[in-house]
């Protein structure tokens, strides 16, 4: 299950990336009959938010096992 979970986060990750190359590819274009550029870089942003909760909500219920501390 915790790699399914890795690989889930990845895919996120991945995800990202690619709506960040195709926001770069629209600014270069500035075609009006394509997506705004602003389309691909909120979706990257809103999958970078998705991501960060899923960290949390995994590290605080004790799926995703965390390193102890150095001390």
């Amino acid at each position: 299950m915790l790699i399914l979970f890795k690989v889930i986060i990845v895919a996120l990750l991945l995800f990202m990336v690619v709506n960040l190359f195709r926001a770069l590819f629209s600014m270069l274009r500035n075609d009006p009959n394509k997506p705004p550029m602003s389309r691909y870089l909120g979706r990257r942003v809103m999958i970078s938010a998705i991501v960060l909760i899923l960290l949390l909500i995994a590290a605080s219920t004790g799926f995703l096992p965390l390193h102890p501390r150095p001390y």
